[in-house]
C-alpha cells in the first residue's frame, strides 16, 4: 500500500487537474510546481540548498506557464529532491517518515501527464470513436 497510495494519489491530481480547461491548466500547474519547488523550505534539513532548489523550481516553474515540458521537467527535479530527503532521513511532513518517498513516488506519475501534454482525461478520445461530418459536407471540408 506504502507504493500504491502515492500512484492513486497521482492519477487523482491528474483527473481533478482535468476539470481544468486550457490554458488554465497548464498555468495553473506551473504554479504548483513553483509551490512544490518550496515545499521544504519550511523545515528541510538540507539548509542552504533548500534556497537554490526553490530557485531553480521558480525558475522551472516560470517556464513552464507556456510550456508543458517544463513543468513535467519541474515534477522530475522535485522527485529527484524528494529521493534526496528521504535518504537523509530529513521528509516533507517531519511525523511522518516516508512522506517524502511517497512524493517521489507520486510526482514522476504527474510529470508523465505533463509531458504528455496534460490532457483532460475527461476528453479522451475513444477507441473507434469517429466524429461524423455533417450531412451536406464535402470532401475537404472543415469540420
Amino acid at each position: 500500500m506504502q507504493y500504491v497510495i502515492p500512484i492513486g494519489i497521482g492519477l487523482l491530481y491528474i483527473l481533478l487537474m482535468s476539470l481544468i480547461h486550457e490554458p488554465h491548466r497548464r498555468r495553473f500547474n506551473a504554479i504548483m510546481v513553483a509551490g512544490a519547488g518550496a515545499a521544504y523550505l519550511s523545515g528541510g534539513g538540507l539548509g542552504g540548498w533548500e534556497f537554490a532548489f526553490a530557485a531553480l523550481a521558480t525558475y522551472v516553474a516560470f517556464r513552464g506557464l507556456d510550456s508543458w515540458t517544463f513543468i513535467g521537467i519541474g515534477w522530475l527535479l522535485h522527485t529527484a529532491w524528494d529521493v534526496v530527503h528521504h535518504l537523509k532521513g530529513s521528509p516533507l511532513i517531519p511525523f511522518f517518515h516516508d512522506s517524502s518517498l511517497g512524493c517521489a513516488i507520486c510526482d514522476p506519475v504527474i510529470a508523465l501527464w505533463c509531458l504528455r501534454g496534460g490532457p483532460s482525461l475527461l476528453k479522451l478520445p475513444r477507441k473507434g470513436h469517429t466524429k461524423l461530418a455533417p450531412q451536406g459536407a464535402r470532401p475537404g471540408d472543415v469540420v
